[in-house]
């Protein structure tokens, strides 16, 4: 919905830059990620080079504002499915976990773009909306070990990583969300990440499609050894019958 604030000329300029960004997925969607190109870009909504670049003024912008856009996407779908979820630590997980999956299925070309082959001749900035964005999606998975932290400690007593281990600006940003973590909370927290993201994206570049008839109910397999790896018993629809 617009911003009532916004000026009407504002909003129409929200407007085009965000259909310049739809125009630009749909691209990539057809051709790759290395078919974005401003100028055939505005071919396609019938506007002049110059006209385009008064939003972008370069192809790496828009790329930028692309990637950051996508990550906030996944987020906001699995923040939503965190708020919804009633249970306690494994319920999150579950909830977190299906969410992660369900995106990445319903958006494989966005998927792609922030996971897959890097853009050719792409150079991301340091900081900036992407690295925001990468921030945001960092500590909302943190947060789930660290709700969990309580009854998985005691399995992970063995993890001998220290905050010097990890990227200095990661660990500040962990450290800043959840004071006190243990490092190996962090380092539990990249696995479980590793794990989930490793087969959904096995299954978004159509890996698994010859091997398996049912990616999702393998899926849910991993979910279940995921949760028992962070000493939580498994909610009642994963569990057996």
């Amino acid at each position: 919905m617009a911003d009532p604030k916004l000026s009407r000329r504002e909003r129409l300029r929200a407007e085009t830059a965000q259909e310049i960004k739809t125009i630009a997925l749909a691209h990539m969607a057809e051709n790759g990620t290395a078919a974005v190109s401003l100028r055939a870009i505005a071919r396609d909504m019938g506007m002049t080079a110059g006209a385009i670049y008064s939003y972008y003024d370069t192809r790496d912008k828009l790329i930028t504002a692309l990637i950051a856009d996508v990550y906030h996407s996944l987020t906001d779908t699995l923040e939503a499915a965190l708020a919804a979820c009633p249970g306690g630590p494994a319920a999150r997980v579950l909830a977190y976990a299906q969410a992660y999956r369900w995106w990445a299925v319903a958006n494989p070309h966005q998927f792609q773009l922030i996971f897959g082959d890097p853009v050719p001749e792409y150079q991301a900035p340091e900081g900036g909306p992407v690295a925001e964005a990468e921030h945001r999606a960092c500590v909302l998975l943190t947060g789930l070990v660290v709700d969990a932290w309580p009854w998985a400690a005691h399995l992970h007593t063995g993890d001998q990583h220290d905050w010097a281990d990890y990227d200095p600006v990661f660990a500040r940003l962990i450290c800043e969300a959840f004071p006190g973590l243990q490092p190996a909370a962090a380092s539990l927290a990249l696995r479980l990440w590793g794990r989930l993201h490793g087969l959904v994206s096995l299954e978004v570049h159509g890996h698994l499609g010859p091997q398996i008839q049912d990616s999702e109910k393998l899926y849910n397999c991993e979910i279940v050894d995921l949760i028992h790896n962070l000493g939580l018993a498994v909610p009642a629809e994963l569990a057996p019958a």
